[in-house]
């Protein structure tokens, strides 16, 4: 990880995850993935592709995968295949549900940290209107030695933007989102109206929201008690 705590390090920073957070991206990832993967003659079933693959990296899910045929994936499955994604997203992708009006009322800095490819986002934050909210603080686990779970990211984020971790707060839906926020010493708040079970998201140190009206409060009272 890169650069160091500035002149912003007193002040807190939101750091969004984008899938499930930002854009309503998870339910259309699932059933794609359901029918690559039952091309490949590995029949999943929704809850079973959520446990196994939401919320981790583009590396993960091939390395799951690979490791449960026996053999690697077609070199070019990637590129036969991203059609897919891509219509899907541009036929039915849509904002979370209230995510505009709580960025709206949020006025802390804040960025996106995200298990999601840099030319990914770049595409589905546009499909919904909200790249340039966040344009140069978007993070990548690309960016990173290691993805979520692990912690690396977001100290990333709040090392490049200059900001203590503990006073960051996470915005995220994914059980291994959850763990590398806590993971970073940093305050976190799951949406868990997205397609992760609550129970998968609830916690020490963590804060439920069921709607993203709730946030701007959420983080209120978050930076009211600590900060």
């Amino acid at each position: 990880m890169t650069g160091g705590f500035g002149d912003n390090s007193n002040e807190p920073l939101i750091i969004f995850d984008c899938d499930g957070v930002l854009i309503e991206s998870e339910a259309i990832y699932i059933e794609v993935d359901q029918r690559i993967l039952a091309e490949f003659g590995w029949h999943l079933e929704r809850d079973e592709i959520i446990e196994r693959f939401v919320g981790k990296s583009h590396e993960h899910f091939v390395g799951v995968v690979e490791t449960h045929l026996g053999h690697a994936l077609p070199k070019d499955w990637e590129s036969s295949h991203a059609h897919l994604y891509r219509e899907a997203c541009i036929q039915g992708l849509l904002p979370v549900d209230g995510i505009v009006e709580a960025l709206d009322a949020i006025s802390m800095a804040n960025c996106i940290a995200s298990n999601g490819r840099h030319e990914t986002m770049h595409f589905t934050l546009g499909l919904t209107g909200l790249f340039d909210r966040f344009d140069g603080r978007i993070f990548s686990a690309s960016d990173v030695p290691r993805a979520k779970p692990a912690p690396d990211l977001f100290l990333h984020a709040a090392s490049k933007l200059g900001h203590h971790p503990a006073n960051c707060v996470v915005v995220e839906d994914s059980p291994s989102g959850v763990e590398a926020a806590l993971s970073a010493g940093m305050k976190v708040i799951a949406y868990a109206a997205g397609v992760t079970p609550k129970e998968r998201l609830t916690g020490e140190g963590v804060t439920l929201i069921g709607h993203m009206s709730e946030l701007p409060h959420a983080i209120n009272q978050l930076l009211t008690r600590n900060f």
